[in-house]
């Protein structure tokens, strides 16, 4: 989740707001050390640390804080079973922690490195607040107060064909951890609204392919078999990237590891490809689904887990 520049966004129009951060846990929780969540005075709320009481006692308390302005800062240590009847039992050490346009140039500077990529910053608890100091890239881990990481590395998605499902899927990915580069070399194929983790390419498709990272997830779903195989080939030969998929079915699947044979492509480099794409288990075709049980395939994935691609066959052919 965004934080830095949301808090800054947030102090700008609102006047204030509450980072409430999981600081550390014992034992069975529902989210792990640095979990978030952002309160706006209105109540309103982004990111969660969990749900159930926790979150709801956390809520109030930064609704106290936001309303008193008496406290900059707060922990709270919450045994879970026995204070508030969660059933997963453990500990959590929660900090809350106000800004409000006081707090601007802080803010700005921390969401300024949020924005240039993941760092990492020393945080002291205190009455007067978190002190928090952003470490030097690739120093050592210190000792005392808090290390936390902000911003993410995210793992990026190249997607080709901006038709029915290419737009579904687009949607699904948008709240998720990913970054997506979108891909269609028609006039007019992108919708008006395009997501912000999301970059549209219009240009030759082999340059788009190019332009992705070693390791980034290929989805190829475009207005054309011949295209699809032309980039399946492609993203295949280059070696860079792990999973490459098509959208598709058995009988597609079968076509094109027939074609990329003729093509030269070795077995190895074959069997590597995803078709059809999706987990196993879904039957629906309307795009919706499929983008649901697309971007499954795509989290599990990223975990580095695998998918048994054979089972999935139950898509018709793009």
């Amino acid at each position: 989740m965004e934080v830095w520049p949301r808090i800054a966004g947030m102090v700008a129009e609102e006047g204030a707001c509450v980072l409430v951060t999981v600081l550390s846990t014992r034992g069975s929780v529902p989210r792990e050390a640095g979990a978030r969540m952002i309160v706006r005075p209105d109540g309103q709320f982004h990111g969660t640390i969990g749900g159930g009481t926790l979150e709801w006692q956390a809520l109030a308390e930064a609704q106290r804080m936001l309303a008193r302005r008496d406290r900059l800062a707060a922990t709270r240590d919450e045994a879970l079973g026995p204070n508030l009847g969660q059933c997963c039992g453990g500990h959590v050490t929660l900090g809350l922690e106000l800004f409000t346009a006081a707090h601007a140039g802080d803010v700005a500077t921390l969401a300024a490195a949020e924005r240039q990529g993941p760092f990492r910053t020393l945080t002291t608890p205190g009455a007067d607040g978190f002190g928090r100091v952003i470490l030097d890239p690739g120093a050592e881990t210190p000792r005392g107060g808090i290390v936390e990481t902000f911003g993410q590395a995210l793992p990026q998605i190249g997607l080709f064909g901006a038709g029915h499902v290419g737009r579904a899927l687009v949607l699904a990915l948008a709240p998720l951890p990913f970054r997506v580069v979108w891909h269609d070399e028609r006039p007019g194929a992108f919708p008006a609204a395009i997501p912000g983790a999301v970059t549209c390419l219009s240009g030759p498709a082999e340059e788009a392919l190019a332009s992705l990272a070693d390791g980034a997830q290929i989805l190829v779903m475009t207005h054309s078999h011949a295209l699809d195989l032309a980039l399946v080939a492609a993203a295949l030969r280059s070696g860079r990237f792990p999973h490459v998929g098509v959208i598709g079915s058995a009988t597609k699947r079968a076509r094109f590891m027939s074609r990329l044979s003729d093509m030269g492509l070795s077995s190895e480099a074959r069997q590597s490809l995803r078709c059809p794409i999706g987990i196993p288990g879904l039957a629906g075709k309307e795009p919706a689904v499929i983008a649901a049980s697309v971007v499954a395939e795509c989290l599990i994935l990223a975990e580095g887990r695998s998918i048994n691609s054979k089972a999935a066959a139950r898509r018709t052919s793009a």
